[in-house]
Parts: structure tokens; sequence; C-alpha cells
């Protein structure tokens, strides 16, 4: 489909000319033509449009708006064309205005005056309506089955490290102990609602557009009902006006899209930062690293950080939506072309992202010691000693404040760890301190204690792990 050549001879001049051309007496100029002509963009939905046509020509045949041999004919004129476009002996005629263009020029070529009836009761605003939600309806369950895949080798990785101590952070400092179990199912937490986002939308494009004409509808006997169920939709829209000047399931897609990017710059940014040498948690495999042509001794995040600074095309995406709709009257405007373009490039960007981010982080080796090591100093255990007062009746304002004090007296005395004091140090903080801290706020004993549900605990963990597992297996595809 890439040869700008038809491999089935050239159109007539007939059929070669814009559909909109009949009342014009001069043809444009070329410039403006090249201007607008969208085929370079939607030609991705080819079969998606001959999906459509068939279903309208099938709905005019048992309507008999037009002969049923001739919609008969027009259906089978229309396999023809989608197998030689699957098999790769046609190509797309790029001189056509756009994907609907050349699809009907080329029926007329092979079928003859039978092809000219195809747009009957049909405008360009309404099919377009119809390709794009076909086209969605059909590329984001596989999108989906990518973010699957992502969690799944996740709660994989998570299932080998439910014992691996890691120090959670707030504001990039040390907060509490954790383990990379627990920070990965994170990750997979916000997958999950990308996954459910995607799916929420999927549920708004149920309702098949194609009917409502280039605007009013049309004085032909139409069953939009009709099309709708032979392809697959629940029914129709209700109101043909806001039909073909609807693009708020291209605006909704595209900030699913945003959202899925979001999350995946936030867990590369933590990727590069871990992969460093002051960190040392990750090893990415030489396979996902790229060198220097100038420093020998480097081995780069580089795919962690392009997928991190391809979260501005996809923002940009967003934004050209959002404005290309701002202050449109009802119903089509031209403007409404420019959606295609931003919203395969949110497409696009974020499935590349997925398959690459899944290949690295597969890949990707852990390194236990290191990430244990966080876990020392920092008084990342200082909440727990004020849960330790709490457990023996200190009031937590009170406890909050004891254990404040152990950090400062552990800083002026020189130390990184509360343990570090001896426990008349500690006794001088609160009386209810007794030896027994010393084992009860250890990395991994923090841990094991915080088995809330959703907590870090290797019990608890183990169960978010089970829930995420069953998640995938009744997602996947």
């Amino acid at each position: 489909m890439a040869s700008k050549k038809s491999s089935h001879g050239t159109h007539t001049n007939d059929n070669h000319k814009a559909l909109w051309s009949g009342r014009f007496a001069d043809g444009p100029d070329a410039a403006a033509v090249e201007f607008e002509t969208s085929i370079f963009v939607d030609e991705r939905m080819a079969l998606d449009d001959i999906a459509g046509s068939i279903a309208h020509a099938t709905m005019l045949g048992e309507q008999k708006i037009i002969p049923l041999a001739e919609a008969k004919k027009i259906v089978a004129g229309l396999q023809g064309i989608q197998k030689d476009l699957q098999n790769g002996t046609l190509s797309i005629d790029y001189s056509a205005e756009d994907i609907h263009s050349f699809i009907e020029a080329t029926l007329t070529d092979r079928i003859g005056e039978a092809g000219k009836k195809l747009h009957t009761g049909r405008s360009r605003n309404d099919q377009i309506a119809l390709d794009e939600r076909l086209y969605l309806r059909r590329v984001v369950p596989v999108l989906q089955s990518k973010i699957i895949t992502l969690i799944e080798v996740l709660t994989d990785i998570a299932s080998s490290h439910t014992d691996s101590l890691l120090t959670g952070y707030t504001h990039m400092q040390h907060a509490q102990p954790g383990t990379l179990a627990q920070h990965l199912l994170a990750w997979c937490a916000m997958l999950r609602r990308d996954w459910e986002l995607f799916d929420s939308s999927l549920s708004r494009m149920v309702l098949s557009p194609l009917g409502s004409g280039a605007l009013q509808g049309s004085t032909l006997p139409l069953n939009r009902e009709r099309v709708a169920d032979l392809l697959g939709f629940e029914g129709v829209t209700q109101n043909t006006l806001d039909s073909v000047s609807d693009r708020d399931y291209c605006i909704e897609f595209t900030f699913d899209c945003v959202m899925l990017q979001q999350h995946l710059s936030r867990m590369c940014e933590e990727i590069v930062l871990w992969s460093t040498t002051e960190f040392g948690f990750v090893e990415l495999s030489e396979k996902w690293s790229t060198g220097s042509s100038i420093m020998p001794q480097k081995k780069n995040p580089d795919f962690a950080e392009l997928i991190r600074g391809r979260t501005g095309k996809v923002y940009g995406s967003l934004i050209s939506l959002l404005t290309m709709v701002k202050g449109l009257p009802l119903a089509y405007d031209r403007d409404l072309q420019e959606d295609k373009e931003p919203l395969f490039a949110a497409l696009d960007t974020v499935s590349a992202n997925l398959v690459v981010f899944t290949q690295m982080i597969s890949s990707a080796t852990w390194n236990k010691e290191k990430m244990a090591q966080s876990c020392e100093g920092g008084f990342a255990n200082a909440t727990d000693v004020a849960e330790y007062l709490v457990r023996k009746g200190m009031p937590f304002r009170t406890a909050h404040s004891v254990a404040a004090s152990a950090v400062r007296k552990a800083i002026d005395a020189g130390l990184s760890r509360i343990e570090d004091l001896s426990l008349d140090e500690l006794e001088d903080c609160s009386k209810l301190i007794e030896e027994d801290i010393y084992d009860l706020i250890t990395p991994a004993n923090c841990v094991r204690e915080r088995s809330v549900t959703g907590g870090p605990s290797a019990k608890t963990v183990k169960a978010q792990i089970r829930l995420m597992q069953r998640f995938c297996k009744n997602h996947r595809m």
C-alpha cells in the first residue's frame, strides 16, 4: 500500500474528478488540491471505509433504494478491493483526494456505473465519522492487549521480589521502607486504570452515525439500524446534526493516550534515576542501552529517555484536537479533517512506547543489595518508632514528636540511623521505649508489619499480584 501508482490501471477522467466538482466550471489549483488532500493520513482507514461501505450498500439493496443486483455487485466489488489491499496487489493511488474517493473511484473502475450508486444517501461527513469509530473500535483492543502484556511482565518481576527491600520516597527524600514488588505493582495499578479508561471510551463508541448524511439525514428510506447491526454497533446516534460534528470520541481516546503516556514517562523517570551510579538499583540490558560518541565508558538509558521525551508529542495531540473544535459551529466544518493526524500520532506514539518499555524492563536486572542499602540511613523508620509508641498507648501526635526528637538526637550525634542510638539515649526521648524496639524497626520488620490491604508486606503484595494476574487473565485477548 506504499506505491503511489494503482496496480489496476488509471482511473477514467470522470472518476478521477473530486467528488464535489460538479458545481465548479474550473478545477482547483494544483497547490489547493495538495493542501486539502488527506489520503496520506487517512489511508490507514481503508479497510474500515470498505466495511462501512459494504454495510451501506447491503442496506441500500434491502431497502430497494438501488436494485438488489447492483447492491450485490457493489458488495462483491468492495470485497475484491478489500482482498487486493490486504494481499498487496492493489496500491493506494495518492492522487485521490481522500480514502473515500480512492475506494469509490476504484470500485467504479472495476464494476462500472453501479459503483456510482454506492454513495446514495451518504455524505463523507457521516462516512468519516463512521470510519473513525470503526478504526478505533479495531485498534483500541490491540492497544489494551499491549497494556496487559506490560502488566504481566511487571507482575512477573514483582513475584520474584516480594522480599526485595527498596526505600519509598516522598519529595525524592527517604520516606519509609518498602519493596521492589510494591513499587512495580504501583506501576501496574496506573496501567490498569489506563486499560479501564480505554475500555470506558470504547463504551461510548457503540452507536453508528452513518445515515446522518451531510447533517440532516436523507429523504431516502434509509435503515440506519440495519447498517449499525451489520457493523456490530449497539444502535444509532440520535441526532444527525451532532453525529457529523462530534469528535468527542477522538478527544477522549487521545486523552486516554495522554494518561497512559504520562504514566510511562513517570516510570521512565524512575528507571533513569535508578540506573545511575548513585542509585544503582537497576541495570538495563545492553540491547536497550546506548553509548557515547566521546565518552567510552557510557551506558545510557536512552530508550527510557526517549519514551519520556515523546510525552510532549502526545500532549500536543490532545491540545491540537481541543483547539480544533474550540468555537466550531454545528455541523461539519473542514477543520475537522485535521482530527486524524493528531489522533493517529498519539496512538502510534503510545503503542510504540508500550512495546519498547515492555522489552526494556523485561530484560533489566535488579540489584537487591543496593536496593536494601537504600533502606539504611535517612531515618526511613521514624514513623515506625512513632507507631511503636502508639501501640503502647501514646497519642500519635505526641509519638510523632518523640520520634522526631530521636531523629534530632541521632543527627546531633553524627548518626544516620535511629537504631544507632543507645537504649539510654532512646529512653531519654520516652520511657516507653524498650530494648525490643531494635528488632521492631529494622527495614525488613517495618515492611513485614505493614500488612494493610495494598501495603508492602509479602503477604499483601502477593495478594496484589494475584489480583493483577486475575485481571490480566480476564482481559487477555
